[in-house]
């Protein structure tokens, strides 16, 4: 195990089938390259069991977040918040995620999108949890909820941010942190252009396996021992070893979900 790095991956689906045939090695490769923390979103109430299995298999290392994923919001969304709010209610979670809006897919439930994210956002207060944001093609739509919700309970990880600057400083003014992973190393990903200008308090790492893997892998499974890869590509955008990159993302990681 590499004992050098303390890395955490703050958004990562291990349950997705696409690591069926091989999730332990996917996970243990992980380990081996320093990640010995993985915090799981929910989607919807189909991945809980599946979730649960996990962080009894691996207790140290997998944390798990509850939520309703905005592109889960359809007819049944209610029965869904009410899944939600059932299990932040009978056990221990880091995390209300994840949740916002997403207009990519599909915009026919954008008002729903916008009272789930809200409704969820009230139960992470109640619950004195981080939330997780999900956001896609919905910065303006993601803010004005976050705006009406603004508290100083109000905190959490703004997740595969993509943003600019200025909205990256609105995210952080919000009490975010920006979750940063495969894109940063994308070529046409922006964010490395104006990232050395964020504090390094405000970053995490993530990958968002399967999805958004990174240089090299760009277009293949994204897994969490890539998170190594983006904690390289942040050392060399801040000027800093990997090794000090690791620490403070990690710390930072530690402020938002409290372990």
């Amino acid at each position: 195990m590499n004992n050098l790095l303390n890395l955490t991956d703050t958004h990562t689906h291990l349950y997705s089938e696409e690591f069926d045939h091989d999730r332990n090695e996917m996970i243990e490769r992980a380990i081996k390259n320093g990640v010995s923390r993985f915090f799981v979103p929910s989607i919807d109430s189909s991945c809980t069991q599946k979730m649960y299995d996990l962080e009894e298999q691996y207790p140290d290392n997998i944390f798990l977040m509850m939520g309703l994923h905005p592109t889960y919001v359809k007819e049944n969304y209610l029965e869904e918040l009410a899944h939600v709010e059932k299990e932040l209610a009978s056990k221990k979670f880091y995390a209300v995620g994840e949740i916002g809006v997403d207009l990519y897919w599909d915009k026919t439930f954008l008002k729903e999108q916008q009272q789930a994210f809200q409704y969820q956002i009230q139960l992470a207060k109640k619950y004195k949890l981080a939330i997780n944001i999900h956001c896609r093609d919905a910065f303006d739509e993601v803010f004005e909820v976050l705006e009406g919700e603004k508290a100083t309970d109000l905190f959490g990880i703004f997740h595969c941010f993509t943003g600019d600057f200025d909205q990256a400083q609105k995210a952080i003014s919000l009490g975010m942190k920006l979750g940063i992973g495969g894109v940063a190393t994308f070529k046409n990903g922006k964010i490395d252009q104006f990232l050395n200008e964020v504090d390094l308090k405000h970053i995490v790492l993530e990958t968002d396996a399967p999805y958004l893997a990174p240089v090299p892998y760009r277009g293949k499974r994204n897994e969490s021992s890539y998170t190594l890869l983006v904690a390289q590509k942040l050392a060399e955008i801040y000027q800093l070893s990997v090794k000090e990159i690791a620490n403070i993302t990690t710390a930072n990681s530690k402020a938002i979900f409290g372990i």
